[in-house]
């Protein structure tokens, strides 16, 4: 496996702690598949925009079953996140 550099969510500053915090789970943890942006925030604002077009924008798919897609193409795709 590879190893990326990250920086957690205790050691972030400026643009990177904005947007950990805007993008923070419920308890304030960053996802790890969110923190391997950290050396490019802009990066990770387009990761999360990518995301947020992809399973909350307009669509004919319900967020259900596009997250259901997502699921079985990981699945499919041997990734185990």
């Amino acid at each position: 496996m590879a190893w990326i550099e990250t920086i957690g969510p205790e050691d972030a500053g400026g643009e990177l702690r904005a947007l950990y915090e805007r993008y923070a789970n419920a308890d304030g943890s960053v996802d790890r598949i969110l923190q391997i942006h950290a050396l490019r925030p802009a990066s990770l604002a387009a990761h999360c925009a990518l995301y947020v077009q992809a399973i909350h924008g307009p669509s004919s798919l319900s967020r259900i079953e596009r997250e259901m897609l997502a699921v079985e193409v990981s699945r499919v795709n041997g990734c185990v996140y």
